[in-house]
């Protein structure tokens, strides 16, 4: 498989995916069409074309994904795809229902090139345990497209000592999803990525990981560190 999985799409005081596009076009290579999968907001449309018009710039067509027997069609016929951020929740509760999760997950595994950002890297995991977002909607399972064997928490943030929040830290939310499960949780911060080709993994980007495992400290790890044993599982 070829996976890249971003962290975020916008960094502060950048434009849209500007911080990665560098690494975006290195792992897209030859590609000359991307199928978006914009399911993750509300207007598709307009989501469609934000990506398109960056994508534009690029030299790259982009393609929105529909759902019905033309969605079908063009996740058989992609050359690489791009799912992208918004609601985890709503974005895999329309693939679930449109059909197109399994074919998709089936697309990536043969090897199309899956480009994911925020809720689109969320549902690379096996689950949606771990997404920051609010279930505005009721997808059929959590299940997802268990891409990596490993949970994701993407837009993780440090606790800062000198807050006065009272509500729980990101640290915190993960400890409590380690009461009820066992899969490990890659932290990605913002301007982080994660790149997986076939056993390879590596954490590329800037601002680095955590990685979160049950009954033990969390694990610090810089940009350019090869995370391969999160792959087995």
């Amino acid at each position: 498989m070829q996976l890249m999985l971003l962290s975020n799409s916008t960094n502060f005081g950048a434009e849209y995916l500007d911080h990665a596009m560098g690494a975006i076009r290195a792992f897209l290579g030859g590609v000359r069409e991307l199928l978006f999968v914009p399911f993750a907001l509300y207007d598709r449309a307009g989501y469609t074309a934000k990506a398109a018009a960056r994508f534009e710039r690029e030299g790259i067509r982009v393609r929105g994904l529909v759902t019905g027997e033309e969605g079908r069609r063009a996740l058989d016929e992609a050359q690489a795809a791009f799912v992208g951020g918004g609601n985890t929740f709503r974005l895999l509760g329309t693939l679930q229902q449109a059909d197109l999760l399994g074919l998709l997950r089936a697309r990536v595994r043969s090897g199309l090139p899956y480009l994911g950002a925020s809720a689109g890297t969320n549902i690379a995991a096996p689950t949606i345990k771990t997404t920051n977002d609010m279930p505005i909607v009721q997808p059929a399972s959590f299940t997802a497209l268990g891409l990596v064997p490993f949970q994701i928490n993407p837009h993780y943030i440090d606790a800062d000592p000198s807050s006065r929040h009272m509500g729980e830290t990101r640290e915190e939310r993960l400890r409590e999803y380690f009461e009820e499960n066992e899969t490990p949780v890659l932290a990605l911060r913002e301007g982080a990525w994660l790149r997986v080709e076939g056993g390879s993994a590596r954490l590329e980007g800037a601002n680095g990981a955590r990685i979160f495992r049950r009954g033990a400290a969390p694990e610090e790890h810089a940009p350019g560190a090869a995370l391969d044993d999160l792959l087995k599982g």
